[in-house]
């Protein structure tokens, strides 16, 4: 476990309390390929803003590791929640230039720090999961650790995007954590080669959890559209996020402009 971190201890605490509290029902296959030591790549999907904490629930229940985030640099500029995460130990990604990120990632990894990424990218409102980005297999590949892929399913019913927040119908949800088998990557082979296979194991294991779910999904919002529920497809999800970026861009560019002298 390493040296006490008091603000990690409280924040664990923080979200056992809220699934006990929402008496949420976890069910999880693969648990012993969860490291008990050493660094690790732990690519999880995307499906709900709270992925990060359920995982991290899990991997403390099993052995009290940490995991250290790759979160969005805009997310520790917040004064509280910022100062929070930084003594948590997560790091902040520059969506514009993440190389100082990506070296202090590849450093954590080399100290024997499990490492949480989502290789998505960000929040998938389908609930397929979409095109993986390379970083993950490219910085275990460098600290020379393997890779565990991670799915999560039914946690986006708690918290995701376009869609408010229900506590009637987060109560009780069932949550599926699906963990894969470790692999080590082989820096002789193509990063996006292999981000690809990691893409179809991740799907593979979504699938797997979602055939097995016990809640039936037909016309549900929290189904994707292919297995008969009601979530945009692959294709309008992509759409409706290039045009969210598009105004987040604008609305930062006005800001700067007001900003300047």
């Amino acid at each position: 476990m390493g040296m006490a971190e008091p603000v990690y201890t409280v924040a664990i605490a923080a979200g056992r309390a809220l699934f006990a509290s929402l008496r949420v029902k976890p069910k999880v296959t693969g648990l012993a390929n969860l490291p008990d030591a050493g660094g690790a790549v732990l690519a999880i999907t995307h499906f709900g803003y709270l992925d990060f904490a359920l995982v991290e629930w899990i991997l403390w229940h099993r052995n009290r590791r940490r995991i250290r985030f790759l979160a969005k640099k805009g997310v520790f500029k917040q004064p509280v929640l910022g100062a929070v995460l930084r003594s948590m130990g997560h790091i902040a990604v520059d969506m514009e230039a993440g190389s100082e990120a990506y070296a202090e990632a590849v450093a954590s990894l080399k100290s024997g720090e499990v490492l949480g990424v989502f290789p998505e990218g960000g929040v998938n409102a389908s609930f397929t999961v979409r095109a993986l980005k390379t970083g993950t297999v490219r910085m275990a590949a460098e600290a020379d650790v393997p890779v565990i892929p991670i799915a999560v399913w039914g946690g986006h019913r708690l918290l995701t995007k376009n869609h408010r927040y229900s506590v009637r119908e987060a109560v009780g949800t069932p949550i599926r954590f699906a963990i894969g088998q470790p692999f080590q990557v082989d820096p002789a082979v193509d990063p996006r080669e292999l981000t690809l296979g990691l893409h179809d194991t991740l799907q593979g294991l979504v699938d797997g959890l979602q055939g097995d779910y016990p809640d039936d999904g037909s016309g549900q919002w929290w189904q994707p559209e292919h297995l008969g529920g009601t979530a945009p497809t692959p294709e309008e999800a992509a759409v409706a996020e290039a045009e969210r970026r598009r105004l987040r861009a604008a609305r930062e560019s006005r800001a700067r402009k007001i900003r300047r002298p």
